[in-house]
């Protein structure tokens, strides 16, 4: 018995929908009421996991973990940013190998629905878009656009070429492919969806879909007639009843029901107030999501759960959100997930499994495998080896009058520090620009005067003094391009417009850009010895050690969770990978250290505070158990 019915009005419309094929090689089609693998009825019980939040070396157990879940499919969103990071430069190693995770999802017996944007959201930086886009002239985003277009056609068509051979009329795992992403939430541009769709159609043979949110309005958006229309949310059930309404305008986007993006939990972001979203947080609790869940599953309805295992948003690659005041988004995408960011099953994982096998045939689910406990790391002491400005900054990327964006200093994340010698007094509120972008740390000769950030509404006044020849610099930290937006301008980082100090505007600024990538001990020591910090509350390097004991195998069994009790907001290497960020207002008090990235015997920290003070006293612990919490904001 199906949850909904699906009969639709115009089913010759459905019956021309196929997929190209070679012979002997699969097919993936659909009919009105079901997907059809090589013929047969094929029901998606899909758990998104993108294999750019997650270390390669553990592709193949969490794959194994979601099979042995009761998951027969793999949803992956697919980030442009990080395949081309310089335009025209595209990068298929290490987490962007793609092809390498499709193989070890074909050999588990996984299929796989690719969700390649251009644009994907997915609380990454812009949503996936690069920041490159900005420097393009003429450029509008996500909108019948010739710039746009030409862009995200190189894109597209390198991963067409990439990719090809994992679709399954190749014999791969690849059954379909989805059509940008929720655009009924921001727009209703069908040009744009029109060449989207052939972009896809080039490269892919896969049938194609849309997901949009649970509403009639949301799908009039972002549906293409001709192309199955998938829905998302919390609750499948309005849903799909928005679903089939919409078919009364629309019957060529019908098909069978899918619930692309079956939300298990919610995002979580940088704020003294958020809480760590979980199950209970985002439902009435377990019991009430698995309920609902069965539900589709009886219904012969298929599913995505958003998301299966989130991972982690790995050195700058998180992004922010905007709802009147910009927010962070976490390090951590553990997301309430079943399958939490370290890799090991949840309670909510072992209620959602029990259910699938109970509605699956008998031996058809394998067992869970085992997993190893995690690393505790004793405590461990950091020292303060060098200033951020010293050792970093040596002759400026850029002098000139006004200040520039990060954009146009050809910088993606990081940080900008723009410095500005007085040559008059001057008194006042420091105004960066038309708005900090995204926050900003000032200082005067060195000493901290206060911070200004796009999470504070309203925004901090911030009160400076300056004498002739007295330095002012303000240290500008990209949190993030918000990830669900039409704008772009508004995606500038850095300083935008002039500087002032009261009403009076500054002119004559050096540019410093700091990216910090490649990251080490040795990279960042100052000749002239540590830091005074008593004289100097500007950002300071620490660096530290632990060890990995010679009998713990390096993988799983030395994954810990970092945790810096007394450090305020940071960035944190091991071994030189940028692991992401730390803020001690919460709801994320520690950062997951994959094992795999380890090694026996000595392993190398750095940590950039960004606010230290004189008794900033750094001590690190790898933690096995994560604790979430939230304190208050110590910004001054």
């Amino acid at each position: 018995m199906r949850l909904l019915p699906t009969a639709i009005a115009a089913s010759s419309l459905l019956a021309g929908i196929v997929t190209a094929t070679l012979p002997n090689k699969g097919t993936f089609t659909y009919d009105e009421h079901s997907f059809l693998l090589n013929g047969k009825p094929y029901q998606i019980l899909g758990g998104q996991m993108d294999p750019q939040r997650i270390p390669p070396e553990y592709w193949r157990q969490r794959l194994q973990m979601a099979k042995a879940m009761g998951l027969n499919t793999i949803l992956s969103y697919i980030f442009w940013d990080s395949i081309e990071p310089v335009r025209g430069q595209f990068n298929f190693k290490g987490r962007n190998d793609l092809a390498h995770f499709f193989d070890l999802a074909n050999k588990e017996g996984l299929k796989v629905v690719i969700r390649p944007g251009p644009y994907i959201c997915g609380e990454h930086e812009w949503g996936g878009l690069p920041w490159w886009l900005s420097n393009i002239d003429n450029m509008a985003i996500r909108q019948d656009n010739a710039a746009f277009y030409n862009a995200s056609k190189a894109y597209i068509d390198r991963l067409g070429h990439e990719l090809r051979r994992f679709q399954i009329s190749h014999g791969g795992p690849i059954i379909m492919t989805q059509l940008e992403n929720e655009y009924g939430s921001f727009g209703s541009d069908k040009k744009y969806l029109q060449a989207q769709a052939g972009l896809l159609r080039n490269n892919f043979d896969t049938p194609i879909y849309t997901t949009d949110g649970g509403g009639v309005d949301y799908l009039k958006g972002g549906t293409l007639s001709g192309v199955l229309a998938a829905v998302d949310g919390f609750d499948p059930i309005p849903a799909f009843e928005a679903r089939q309404e919409y078919l009364k305008t629309d019957p060529t986007v019908g098909g069978p029901l899918m619930h692309g993006e079956f939300y298990t939990s919610w995002l979580d972001l940088w704020d003294s107030d958020y809480p760590h979203s979980t199950p209970t947080y985002a439902w009435s609790g377990i019991p009430a999501m698995v309920d609902s869940l069965d539900k589709v599953v009886k219904g012969n309805n298929s599913f995505g759960l958003y998301m299966f295992h989130g991972g982690t948003n790995f050195g700058f690659e998180g992004g922010s959100t905007n709802s009147g005041k910009q927010g962070s988004v976490t390090s951590s995408y553990d997301y309430g997930a079943p399958l939490d960011e370290s890799g090991r099953v949840t309670e909510l994982y072992s209620a959602i499994r029990k259910m699938l096998v109970a509605n699956l045939p008998a031996g058809s689910v394998p067992e869970v495998p085992a997993t190893p406990p995690m690393l505790a790391v004793p405590k461990f002491e950091l020292k303060p080896v060098s200033s951020l400005f010293d050792v970093r900054v040596d002759k400026p990327t850029l002098h000139a009058d006004q200040p520039v964006t990060m954009e146009a200093l050809d910088q993606a994340t990081g940080f900008i520090l723009y410095q500005h010698t007085a040559t008059e007094d001057a008194t006042g509120a420091v105004h960066a620009g038309d708005h900090a972008r995204d926050r900003i740390i000032i200082l005067v000769n060195g000493v901290r005067a206060g911070i200004q950030d796009t999470a504070q509404v309203p925004l901090k006044t911030v009160n400076v003094t300056l004498k002739q020849g007295d330095v002012l610099q303000l240290l500008v930290e990209n949190i993030g391009r918000v990830d669900h937006t039409h704008e772009m301008k508004e995606q500038r980082k850095g300083i935008v417009g002039a500087i002032k100090v009261g009403d009076k505007a500054l002119t004559g600024w050096d540019m410093f850009s700091l990216p910090l990538k490649d990251i080490s001990a040795e990279s960042i020591a100052d000749d002239n010895g540590p830091p005074n910090i008593k004289e100097q509350n500007g950002p300071v390097f620490y660096t530290g050690s632990f060890d990995v004991p010679k009998g713990v195998k390096i993988g799983m069994a030395a994954d810990t969770y970092l945790s810096f009790p007394a450090g305020v907001k940071g960035q944190l290497w091991v071994n030189g990978i940028n692991l992401g960020k730390l803020w001690h207002i919460g709801p994320q008090q520690s950062l997951f250290v994959p094992g795999a990235w380890l090694k026996t015997g000595k392993n190398e920290v750095v940590l950039l505070e960004l606010e230290p003070t004189a008794d900033t006293k750094l001590v690190g612990e790898g933690i096995t158990t994560r604790q979430w919490f939230n304190q208050p904001s110590q910004d001054n």
